[in-house]
């Protein structure tokens, strides 16, 4: 017993032994193990109210998607700020006297991270401002997918093909970004169409809008629509105009639709779709040239 007794108090005393001190904090084991379980207990709580707060408590209301989850972003990163510093305090870590350490990250941070610091701004103020959400439809350097998670480094989009792209936050801010879906998902589509000069154009419209608005994925309203947009080369080119909620984030397979349509209700009315055709006139060049 008084082996067990001498063993435990060795442990104990190797655990508040001190490891090395930062300015007037003596860090010991024990205190690293606290800081450490502590933290990851913070982690776990603060995500886990991020969820219960975007799957439980607003999804009960109207808000949007995007807007829970910024809500949601918000109070985990501040739930995280205050656990720390009280984590630190409890731990007997006066946060005064590790300054040094904090001059020290600012230094590296304004030399060595400034894009991880750019990226970290630049999801605050999507997080406030909100120019994009998750569930918005976007393009962005050449990328087009849907807004999945925005974190405080960068935001994921999956793309038709199920690809996820980790893009990085600063260039939501300091490019051009196409939202489809920012006010909300009705988005208008323009798909040309050429017939030979020899259809009659009126014809030719009613037979357009009733292929948009015998598909399901049209809306009725706003109507869809066709201008005659001009006379070009070899045939004369309508711009079918149609709006769509449904096919947001899939414009080519309702054109798709449209278009299989339109070849067949054609076919079936008689109605030429031109090729494009080239006169070549050769002339007689000189004898002896």
């Amino acid at each position: 017993m008084d082996r067990m007794t001498e063993l435990v108090q060795k442990i104990m005393e190797a655990l508040r032994a001190p490891l090395f001190t930062m300015g007037e904090a003596a860090f010991t084991p024990w205190m690293l193990i606290y800081i450490i379980l502590a933290s990851l207990i913070l982690i776990f709580v603060s995500s886990a109210a991020k969820k219960i707060i975007i799957q439980r408590v607003l999804s009960k209301s109207r808000i949007e998607l995007g807007v829970r989850v910024a809500v949601g972003s918000i109070i985990k990163y501040t739930l995280l700020v205050v656990g720390f510093i009280v984590i630190f305090q409890t731990a007997g870590i006066n946060l005064s006297s590790i300054t040094i350490l904090f001059g020290a990250l600012g230094i590296g941070i304004g030399f060595g991270l400034q894009n991880v610091t750019n990226n970290f701004v630049s999801g605050l103020i999507i997080l406030f401002e909100r120019p994009i959400k998750v569930g918005d439809r976007i393009e962005v350097a050449k990328i087009a997918g849907d807004v999945v998670d925005i974190s405080m480094r960068a935001t994921t989009i999956v793309t038709n093909d199920n690809i996820s792209i980790i893009v990085p936050n600063s260039q939501f801010i300091s490019e051009t970004v196409i939202n489809w879906s920012h006010t909300d998902r009705n988005v208008r589509f323009n798909f040309p169409v050429g017939v030979s000069y020899k259809e009659d154009p009126e014809a030719v419209r009613k037979i357009l809008l009733a292929i948009a608005l015998d598909n399901p994925g049209v809306l009725k309203n706003p109507k869809p629509d066709v201008l005659f947009s001009e006379y070009a080369d070899s045939a004369m080119v309508f711009n079918l105009r149609v709006w769509t909620r449904e096919y947001t984030n899939r414009p080519g397979v309702l054109k798709s639709q449209l278009y299989y349509e339109v070849a067949r209700r054609f076919r079936e009315q008689g109605i030429e779709i031109p090729f494009p055709q080239r006169d070549v006139h050769i002339k007689n060049m000189p004898a002896g040239s």
